[in-house]
């Protein structure tokens, strides 16, 4: 019998030939190696599937899945998860870079310290050919032990990239699955942070990739983003923009509602929710300050270490 993978990886993806060679070298590269890696192709139309099937040949990790129609994001990042072996969890995006460590130094993370549900590693934004273009400045208490107070990190800090991070398994069965409603990545990552806390590896292994067809700048709307998450949502008359929103509000309900709490918290958490709500409605007190710009060197510098700490960037064309 086959010992299942520690670890794994679920990469959904639909027409991402472009940048999805790049990140299946970055990822099948990495230093940790005890992980399978499941692909959940969503009916792509392009090259996608001649690449995920090379690759398939090359690597014994890789499972993949042909869909044989648009689902929707949404359901194939729950699809992946249900395809899962491992007791620890990761989602991988086809279009982002991985530092070659990263995997190792979050699975040593979470093993070093069983309070932590959830471990990610400092992030950068990158261009399309990689080139650093801000690196994330992560402000959110989500390693607190106090439940509410991370909470409150997630509902008022800007948003990080936990989403991406390693995750217990046995805790991401707890929570609900991923939605498709404005912004449901957020409450599903609240409702993890309310199982236990998080914990941010020091170093810059995470390059989030900005490019004019990621799926946040291809579906500038409301209305188009959820649609990309499930197609149903397209239709206006069953899901007006006040539904979509509505259920993002909701969702966060719905995560103080399920999270084992006690009744102090989870009034502690209501009322933070409360307050968030009034902050959305107040002209002015809704946007966070922008965090200050890296000078030239700097960004050229991290440029420079995304070339050696991710595998298959030496010798790459831009």
């Amino acid at each position: 019998m086959t010992t299942a993978a520690r670890l794994s990886i679920g990469l959904p993806v639909y027409n991402g030939e472009e940048y999805l060679a790049e990140s299946l070298d970055a990822l099948l590269g990495q230093s940790y190696e005890d992980f399978e890696l499941i692909i959940a192709d969503n009916a792509s139309t392009d090259g996608t599937e001649a690449i995920c099937r090379r690759y398939l040949k090359q690597d014994s990790r890789i499972r993949y899945l042909r869909l044989p129609e648009n689902i929707g994001a949404a359901p194939n990042h729950n699809l992946v998860f249900t395809e899962a072996r491992g007791e620890l969890f990761k989602w991988a995006s086809h279009d982002d870079l991985y530092g070659r460590d990263l995997l190792r130094r979050c699975v040593e993370a979470l093993d070093e310290r069983p309070e932590m549900v959830l471990a990610h590693a400092w992030t950068a934004t990158v261009d399309t050919t990689g080139r650093v273009l801000e690196p994330f400045d992560y402000r959110m208490a989500t390693d607190s032990p106090h439940a509410p107070e991370r909470f409150r990190a997630l509902l008022f800090a800007p948003g990080g990239d936990d989403f991406y991070g390693v995750i217990r398994s046995s805790v991401l069965r707890t929570v609900a699955p991923h939605d498709s409603y404005h912004h449901a990545d957020r409450t599903i990552v609240t409702d993890i942070a309310l199982r236990g806390p998080f914990y941010q590896v020091p170093e810059l292994l995470y390059f989030r990739r900005d490019h004019p067809t990621r799926a946040e700048r291809a579906n500038p709307t409301k209305r188009s983003r959820c649609a990309n998450l499930d197609p149903r949502r397209a239709d206006p008359l069953r899901h007006p923009t006040a539904r979509l929103l509505g259920e993002y509000v909701l969702g966060f309900v719905g995560v103080i509602r399920r999270a084992p709490l006690s009744s102090a918290d989870r009034r502690e958490c209501y009322r933070y929710l409360a307050e968030w709500l009034a902050s959305r409605a107040l002209p002015g007190t809704s946007e966070p300050a922008t965090p200050p710009r890296q000078d030239a060197a700097t960004l050229a510098a991290l440029s420079r270490s995304v070339d050696v700490i991710v595998a298959g960037r030496r010798g790459r064309v831009p």
